[in-house]
């Protein structure tokens, strides 16, 4: 049976088990709507956490990111992992005890202010919004190659989909169905890499597949010949890594913050039963997310060395079918400088260009035209003798087929990339819904709407953000991309402090709060607009960074200046009234304290 055929059936049989949840588990209340009904199970809610946050990037991008950096993409594993442990210590918890139904509402409740409401509300929605357009393009994209139909028509389905189970059931039925699709992304991201490692490597287990001996040639490590082949072609050490100390430190700290930050992350924890249920769901989110992520690094290996084997000096007219059809994408693409129809794929070692900077160029985020892609190497005199355009994404979704695996295994890829993207856009479209429906409409612009008002409200604006997030997947600016990498660094400028300031002290007051989310995200958001998006003046090279820290990890100097000046507005304006005091006091108090102790 053909790929394209069993594509259908696997994701057409993984749909039918979405709607199916989603008709089951439909919401009834604006309870349901929002948290669950705060009724789900610590390890169900660690597997719909675990969904919510693997998104297209992590599924698709993230092997990819790492085979091309090599050491240096440590950083995403060990900020995006290390977020869950803040998360599991130092938020969870609380906001599960504190209870309330969204980050917005949090932060309104707990600095007695709508002007801190509205500030949220307006984080929130950035952060969501740019989020979740990456994820609408990557259903096209995955679709069009998948389905081999077109990328506008991949995201009109994804919206369909999205729009049933997100507007039907909630957080109620998105938290079942992203139970179903984590299951069936691990699945999806498992298979290939065990089979790719016993091919490899004779060995089953993936992350020992990539420090064990080649298959074929028992006395060759497979990383020693990743590392021979990388430097033949004129690349470094994959092995070697080339960022400075300092923004390694600082890309980490931004991701790990802006993990615990993350809106539709953070509103996972209001769904489950108990406080305590809280802190496990978030050991249980890292212990299924981790599963994938420790096996990243394989699948990177993997893939770099297929690839590497494949292209190099061969006869493009002789490349598989794979090659040719990720080449229609734009995601692969070939320029015949030397007119020896043969690929030559070299480093900048050899005065090639390293043409691999991330996924600024992909059509999962980007919506420019791709077919100008060579013409575009051939006039950057920096590229010089490379002739190979590789992006990032292909490295998932095409190393079953570039390692030859059989076709059920490439549908089983396709499900697992639409899950991926679906789960989070899902959890994206929540927040940006409740922030409306909850945070503005019930909460600001009309207190004694009904509960069956909110309810209707919450549905529309659920419908309005599908719309939206559709747009934007179908026509995507060209900074999205930038924005989508750095969306981490916005949620640590801005919610991060003002969450463990909210929980943690007690003096902290609206005004402080207020200033420290408003100054961090001005000056994260100034960052970027200079050091990565180019819109004031001209872009600044490397060696004009602030500290030498990345546009990437410069929400870690953004977070602490938003700390300071919370601290220090807050020392210079009243104190909170003292009721609030008192509830930023019993929320720290573990539940059941009064019964262990006797009082």
């Amino acid at each position: 049976m053909s790929a394209q055929v069993l594509t259908y059936i696997i994701v057409g049989a993984t749909f039918a088990l979405y709607i199916g949840i989603a008709i089951w588990s439909r919401a009834g209340s604006t309870k349901d709507f929002y948290v669950a009904g705060g009724g789900v199970g610590a390890i169900a809610n660690g597997m719909a956490t675990a969904a919510d946050w693997m998104s297209a990037a992590s599924f698709i991008s993230m092997a990819g990111i790492i085979a091309f950096m090599g050491y240096d993409g440590s950083v995403y594993l060990m900020g995006w992992t290390g977020g869950y442990v803040l998360l599991a210590l130092m938020l969870a918890p609380y906001l599960r005890k504190f209870g309330k139904f969204t980050v917005p509402d949090f932060i309104g409740d707990r600095y007695y202010s709508k002007t801190a409401r509205s500030v949220a509300v307006i984080c929130a929605l950035i952060i969501s919004f740019t989020y979740v357009a990456g994820q609408m393009r990557g259903v096209g994209v995955v679709f069009s190659r998948f389905l081999e139909v077109e990328i506008n028509t991949g995201v009109y389905i994804g919206m369909v989909i999205v729009l049933f189970y997100a507007v039907l059931g909630g957080m109620k039925g998105i938290t079942y169905t992203q139970v179903a699709q984590y299951c069936v992304l691990i699945f999806a991201f498992m298979v290939p890499a065990i089979f790719i490692s016993i091919q490899m490597t004779n060995n089953p287990i993936p992350m020992l597949g990539m420090g064990d001996t080649l298959a074929s040639n028992p006395d060759v490590y497979l990383m020693d010949r990743l590392d021979g082949l990388s430097q033949e072609l004129g690349f470094d050490k994959y092995t070697d890594g080339s960022k400075d100390i300092q923004d390694i430190i600082a890309i980490t700290l931004a991701l790990m913050v802006g993990t615990a930050g993350l809106p539709h992350v953070i509103v996972r924890f209001f769904t489950v039963k108990k406080v305590k249920d809280a802190r496990k769901s978030a050991g249980f989110a890292l212990l299924f997310i981790a599963l994938l992520y420790i096996t990243a690094p394989a699948v990177s290996v993997f893939a770099k060395v297929n690839l590497m084997e494949t292209v190099d000096q061969a006869n493009y007219e002789e490349m598989p079918e794979w090659f040719h059809n990720w080449e229609e994408l734009g995601l692969i693409g070939w320029t015949d400088k030397n007119n020896d129809g043969k690929i030559q794929y070299v480093g900048p070692n050899k005065g090639g260009g390293n043409a691999f900077e991330g996924n600024k160029n992909s059509p999962l985020f980007v919506g420019e035209d791709r077919g100008e892609f060579g013409q575009r190497l051939t006039n950057n005199p920096s590229d010089n003798l490379n002739e190979l355009y590789v992006d990032n994404d292909i490295m998932v979704m095409a190393n079953p087929e570039i390692a030859r695996l059989p076709n059920w295994v490439i549908a089983l890829v396709a499900a697992g990339c639409l899950a991926a993207a679906l789960s989070t856009a899902a959890g994206l479209l929540l927040v940006i819904s409740s922030s409306v429906s909850h945070d503005l409409i019930k909460k600001m612009i009309k207190p004694n709407i009904s509960d069956k008002g909110e309810l209707i409200a919450a549905r529309l604006s659920a419908t309005v953000a599908v719309v939206v997030a559709g747009y934007f997947g179908i026509n995507p600016p060209g900074f999205v991309a930038a924005v989508v990498a750095l969306a981490f660094g916005l949620a640590a400028a801005s919610f991060f402090p003002a969450i463990i300031l909210g929980i943690f002290n007690k003096r902290m007051n609206k005004e402080g709060a207020v200033a420290g989310m408003i100054v961090g995200l001005l000056l994260m958001l100034f960052y970027m607009a200079k050091f990565k998006l180019g819109w004031i003046g001209e872009l600044p090279p490397k060696s004009e960074w602030w500290f030498g820290i990345s546009p990437e990890g410069f929400g870690a100097v953004a977070m602490v200046v938003n700390f300071v000046v919370s601290i220090t507005v807050s020392k210079l304006t009243p104190a909170p009234p003292q009721d609030v005091q008192e509830i930023v006091e019993n929320i720290r108090i573990p539940s059941g304290a009064g019964e262990a102790t006797g009082h």
